[in-house]
This record gives C-alpha cells, sequence and structure tokens, in this order.
C-alpha cells in the first residue's frame, strides 16, 4: 500500500482548500493507514485553537481535526519556521499534538512518502 502525504499549506478560511484537505485526507483513510500530515507555510494556521469562522460566514472545519485520532492518523508535523514566521511561539498551544521539525527535517519526512497531496 502506497504512504500519502497531506500537505497544507494555505490559511484556514477564506479557501475551501483546508476544508478540502481533511475531507480528502478522512476518506483516504479508509484506503490505507499509511497517512502523513504536514503543515508548513500559511497552512500552520489550521492549528491554532479557538477560530471564530462564523464572523465570516464561514463553515467550522478546524474541530474535525479532532477526529483524526479516531480514524488511526497521528503523525502529524508542523514547521518550525513556518511557525515563527506566523509569531506563534514554540511554547503556543496547537490544535493538534503536531510534532515540529525544522525545514529539512520535514523534507526528510515527506521523501518517506510515495504520494504528496498538497492542500
Amino acid at each position: 500500500m502506497k504512504k500519502i502525504a497531506f500537505v497544507f499549506t494555505q490559511v484556514p478560511h477564506g479557501s475551501a482548500s483546508g476544508r478540502e484537505g481533511l475531507d480528502a485526507v478522512l476518506a483516504t483513510s479508509a484506503l490505507t493507514e499509511d497517512i502523513g500530515l504536514f503543515f508548513l507555510s500559511d497552512g500552520v494556521l489550521q492549528l491554532l485553537p479557538e477560530q471564530k469562522p462564523e464572523l465570516i460566514y464561514s463553515r467550522n472545519y478546524i474541530a474535525t481535526f479532532g477526529v483524526l485520532a479516531l480514524y488511526d492518523i497521528n503523525r502529524l508535523y508542523v514547521c518550525k519556521a513556518s511557525l515563527a514566521e506566523r509569531g506563534i511561539g514554540v511554547d503556543e498551544k496547537l490544535l493538534l499534538d503536531a510534532e515540529r521539525l525544522s525545514g529539512d527535517e520535514m523534507a526528510e519526512r515527506l521523501a518517506d512518502y510515495d504520494v504528496v497531496l498538497t492542500f
């Protein structure tokens, strides 16, 4: 079975990219257990708690990230540099307990996957 990586690079609200990516992750989990989620660039903003998308009349799909453990999706990675560039501290609580990696470490982990889908 192929190993599939999902890379989140877009802000959470304002486009459907993050929601579509999460839907794809959940659908793919029925086919394989070899799934990894990577958050880099603006995608790290997907992991900020206490977002209020209803204020811009957007659906709160971010809460759905909480069910990933039920689907046995536990390979979660976030780019430390992307967090720092957006003013998110190293000790700041994120929505998911994602492993914080350097850019080089992210590239190494991504290289282990057969398929990489970017949202």
